[in-house]
């Protein structure tokens, strides 16, 4: 006999509100954000992007927008990235993205990503990484920034036709790995003490 697993409390509240999230009324949906505002997890992120992908009006979309920008948990980081690897949401990459450069979680850990993206991606998109780059606090991995670069270098060497503008943005990218690398290696230095 299959032991039966009953739901927590929590639980039941939250597959309540996601119920409401996915409604037809724009009130209800509202409250169901407002709700998982207090009362949810990371484990929301994925059903709110999904949600994002419908039909909603402005003032819902905008408020998972905020909601997912207002995140300061950081699991929800790999929620999050999940979700901008995924080519299933390229029509909502731009609106997380935004999110991402907005929360207080540090996403210094995808460095490379987002440069990938900033070359391969939309110019909106190229836009918010540079943004997310420029706000990345590290530590940095010296293999995330060696991957970074190498996307950059890969992207300059091509015979791809450039972008004159997505030229800026990757270039301001490249004089802040810059840095990155600057301060890496100070952090890998150490001075001998001679007496």
């Amino acid at each position: 006999m299959a032991e039966v697993k009953k739901e927590t409390k929590k639980q039941q509240k939250l597959n309540k509100i996601l119920t409401d999230l996915n409604s037809q009324d724009e009130k209800k949906i509202s409250k169901a954000i407002k709700s998982l505002e207090a009362n949810g997890d990371s484990s929301v992120i994925l059903p709110l992007a999904k949600r994002l992908m419908e039909e909603l009006s402005e003032k819902n979309k905008s408020e998972i927008i905020e909601l997912l920008s207002s995140l300061k948990d950081t699991s929800a980081r790999a929620e999050l990235m999940n979700i901008v690897d995924d080519e299933k949401f390229l029509s909502i990459r731009q609106s997380i993205l935004t999110a991402i450069w907005n929360t207080k979680i540090d996403f210094s850990g995808y460095v490379d990503e987002f440069v990938f993206i900033a070359i391969h991606g939309a110019f909106l998109e190229a836009i918010d990484c540079l943004t997310i780059i420029e706000n990345l606090e590290g530590p940095f991995m010296e293999e995330d920034l060696l991957e970074s670069e190498s996307h950059l270098k890969n992207y300059m060497t091509s015979d791809a036709p450039k972008d004159e503008q997505r030229a800026v943005i990757l270039s301001e990218i490249a004089l802040k790995l810059k840095d990155f690398n600057a301060d890496l290696d100070e952090d890998d230095g150490f001075d001998l003490i001679v007496e």
